[in-house]
């Protein structure tokens, strides 16, 4: 977390004070402040997302990090209880750490993991920091084998003008979006509960051709819903002709909008209506002054389950990023007593 002038300066005259404790409610504005004013900002650590987090069934704890007193970092905890299973602490997007006391900040994010541990059974803490290098205060951490967050995506920079944004796409990108408007293809983007149906009918047939995993209906009721109502995501639909041909979901946290969901009908496939739809939502992020727009999730991988997204949104250009990924730190205590429990019980159903 960078730290103004201003506060460097105060800070610089005191003995630095770490403290670490749970946010109280009305803290929770100045810890979304804190985490959209980031360079890279993610949306999942922020607090109207730790509440769609609970509506889904997750415990979430909030805990800041401060400086003599004033804010300067911290982490959203999640934890999906499991019944005598090894439950796992997450925290994407986080650790959120300060300019100075970096590792001493890590270590009392790590005590405090430890205590929740403790308490709800977990056998690990697993961060996701979008860092390009895994720092030496991360020693301890192992890479972990699975990610929340995509550790590679491709982001297009939005703070050049529109023209110069279009003339730094592939030419087959600004060829298929000026097609797209020539075929007549119109977008519409709403933040009312009665455009998740159309998203999600869209999502799912998708889904389905592309035989991967979808979240369930109920899940977009409650992430649009409670999104919709902090201004934080809406849903973008391209029409040609009166049928609805592609739906994205996007997210906006601090400076990026992330494109989140998406789906598209094969029907219509000349009219490109997925160009249209994405170089408006590109349009309306810069708007409202976002300075990337996030495709969330890229490979250069032509064996890798995103290689055909990947080919596609690469027609817009954009700058390919690779972050640290998910990395587990490991409770031992509490993993040990984990499997002599499990062992017990497996004992005990032999019998």
């Amino acid at each position: 977390m960078k730290i103004n002038n201003a506060n460097k300066n105060k800070l610089a005259k005191e003995e630095l004070k770490l403290t670490i404790r749970e946010l109280n409610k009305a803290e929770y504005d100045d810890w979304d402040k804190l985490v959209k004013n980031l360079p890279y900002s993610c949306f999942m650590q922020t607090s109207t997302w730790a509440d769609f987090k609970e509506i889904e069934g997750y415990k979430s704890f909030r805990y800041g990090l401060f400086v003599n007193n004033t804010l300067l970092g911290g982490c959203i905890y999640y934890l999906y209880p499991h019944a005598q299973k090894a439950n796992l602490l997450i925290a994407p997007g986080a650790p959120i750490l300060p300019d100075i006391l970096q590792a001493k900040s890590l270590e009392f994010l790590l005590n405090k993991a430890e205590e929740l541990a403790q308490k709800l059974g977990a056998i690990a803490l697993r961060i996701e920091p979008l860092w390009p290098v895994k720092p030496d205060y991360l020693k301890n951490f192992v890479r972990a084998p699975a990610d929340l967050l995509p550790a590679e995506t491709l982001l297009i920079d939005l703070r050049p003008e529109i023209s110069q944004i279009l003339a730094a796409m592939k030419p087959k990108g600004r060829y298929n979006i000026r097609l797209s408007q020539r075929y007549g293809v119109t977008t519409e983007f709403s933040r009312n509960s009665q455009t998740i149906p159309l998203f999600y009918n869209l999502f799912w047939e998708t889904v389905q051709r592309q035989r991967f995993f979808g979240e369930p209906y109920g899940f977009f009721i409650n992430l649009c819903q409670t999104l919709f109502a902090s201004n934080m995501a809406e849903i973008g639909l391209a029409y040609w002709q009166g049928e609805i041909l592609a739906a994205i979901l996007v997210v906006y946290c601090g400076n990026v909008a992330t494109y989140l969901y998406g789906g598209r009908s094969l029907a219509h496939p000349k009219v490109m209506a997925n160009y249209s739809l994405h170089w408006e939502a590109m349009q309306r992020a810069k708007l409202r002054g976002c300075q990337f727009y996030d495709f969330y999730g890229f490979t250069h991988d032509a064996n890798h389950s995103y290689a055909k997204f990947s080919q596609f949104k690469s027609q817009f250009g954009g700058t390919h990023i690779t972050t640290i990924g998910a990395h587990d730190y490991f409770f031992y205590d509490q993993l040990a007593d984990t499997l002599i429990s499990l062992f017990q019980n497996l004992a005990g159903g032999n019998r």
